[in-house]
Protein backbone atom coordinates (compact mmCIF):
# COMPACT_ATOMS: atom_id res chain seq x y z
CA UNK A 1 0.00 0.00 0.00
CA UNK A 2 0.90 3.81 -0.45
CA UNK A 3 2.43 5.46 2.33
CA UNK A 4 -0.71 7.41 4.17
CA UNK A 5 1.04 10.63 5.05
CA UNK A 6 1.49 10.44 1.60
CA UNK A 7 -2.27 10.26 0.83
CA UNK A 8 -2.97 13.41 3.04
CA UNK A 9 -0.89 15.58 2.09
CA UNK A 10 -1.89 19.40 0.88
CA UNK A 11 -3.39 19.32 -2.82
CA UNK A 12 -0.23 21.54 -3.92
CA UNK A 13 2.51 19.61 -1.95
CA UNK A 14 4.09 17.40 -4.09
CA UNK A 15 4.92 17.61 -7.87
CA UNK A 16 4.86 13.35 -8.68
CA UNK A 17 3.24 10.99 -7.38
CA UNK A 18 5.03 8.51 -4.62
CA UNK A 19 6.41 5.45 -4.89
CA UNK A 20 3.63 2.48 -5.48
CA UNK A 21 5.59 -0.72 -4.84
CA UNK A 22 3.05 -2.33 -6.89
CA UNK A 23 4.62 -0.58 -9.94
CA UNK A 24 8.35 -0.57 -9.31
CA UNK A 25 9.26 -0.69 -13.15
CA UNK A 26 10.24 2.31 -14.98
CA UNK A 27 7.13 2.19 -17.16
CA UNK A 28 3.62 3.70 -15.10
CA UNK A 29 0.79 2.80 -17.75
CA UNK A 30 -0.34 0.46 -15.65
CA UNK A 31 -0.32 2.94 -12.23
CA UNK A 32 -1.58 5.38 -14.70
CA UNK A 33 -4.46 2.83 -15.46
CA UNK A 34 -4.87 1.33 -12.02
CA UNK A 35 -5.21 5.07 -10.49
CA UNK A 36 -7.38 5.99 -13.11
CA UNK A 37 -9.67 2.81 -12.26
CA UNK A 38 -9.13 3.71 -8.30
CA UNK A 39 -10.30 7.12 -8.68
CA UNK A 40 -13.82 6.40 -10.78
CA UNK A 41 -14.39 3.22 -8.59
CA UNK A 42 -13.88 5.48 -5.41
CA UNK A 43 -16.43 7.64 -6.71
CA UNK A 44 -18.73 5.07 -7.29
CA UNK A 45 -18.54 3.64 -4.03
CA UNK A 46 -18.64 7.29 -1.98
CA UNK A 47 -21.63 8.44 -4.13
CA UNK A 48 -23.74 5.53 -3.71
CA UNK A 49 -23.08 5.44 0.22
CA UNK A 50 -23.79 9.12 0.12
CA UNK A 51 -20.57 10.05 1.67
CA UNK A 52 -17.82 12.99 0.79
CA UNK A 53 -15.41 11.92 -2.24
CA UNK A 54 -12.30 14.14 -1.28
CA UNK A 55 -10.66 10.37 -0.79
CA UNK A 56 -10.63 9.54 -4.02
CA UNK A 57 -8.97 12.96 -5.04
CA UNK A 58 -5.52 11.16 -4.07
CA UNK A 59 -5.81 9.04 -6.58
CA UNK A 60 -7.28 12.01 -9.43
CA UNK A 61 -3.94 13.36 -8.79
CA UNK A 62 -1.93 10.19 -8.83
CA UNK A 63 -3.37 9.19 -12.39
CA UNK A 64 -3.81 12.89 -13.82
CA UNK A 65 0.47 13.30 -13.44
CA UNK A 66 1.61 9.69 -14.24
CA UNK A 67 -1.04 9.84 -17.66
CA UNK A 68 -0.40 11.28 -20.84
CA UNK A 69 -2.56 14.32 -21.43
CA UNK A 70 -3.87 12.79 -24.18
CA UNK A 71 -5.38 9.92 -22.26
CA UNK A 72 -7.00 11.87 -19.42
CA UNK A 73 -8.89 14.20 -22.40
CA UNK A 74 -10.10 11.23 -24.15
CA UNK A 75 -10.90 9.23 -21.06
CA UNK A 76 -12.97 12.19 -19.52
CA UNK A 77 -16.07 11.05 -20.82
CA UNK A 78 -18.31 9.02 -19.20
CA UNK A 79 -19.21 6.75 -21.86
CA UNK A 80 -15.82 5.67 -21.84
CA UNK A 81 -15.59 5.31 -18.10
CA UNK A 82 -18.68 3.44 -17.91
CA UNK A 83 -17.42 0.90 -20.48
CA UNK A 84 -13.91 0.36 -18.69
CA UNK A 85 -15.12 0.84 -14.93
CA UNK A 86 -18.60 -1.27 -15.26
CA UNK A 87 -21.53 -0.57 -13.24
CA UNK A 88 -19.95 -2.50 -10.18
CA UNK A 89 -17.17 -0.81 -8.43
CA UNK A 90 -16.00 -3.86 -6.69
Amino acid sequence: MVDAEAQMSAPGEWKTPPFDPRFPNQNQTRNCYQNFLDYHRCLKAMNRRGKNTQPCEYYYRVYHSLCPISWVRERSGGDWVERVVGSDPG
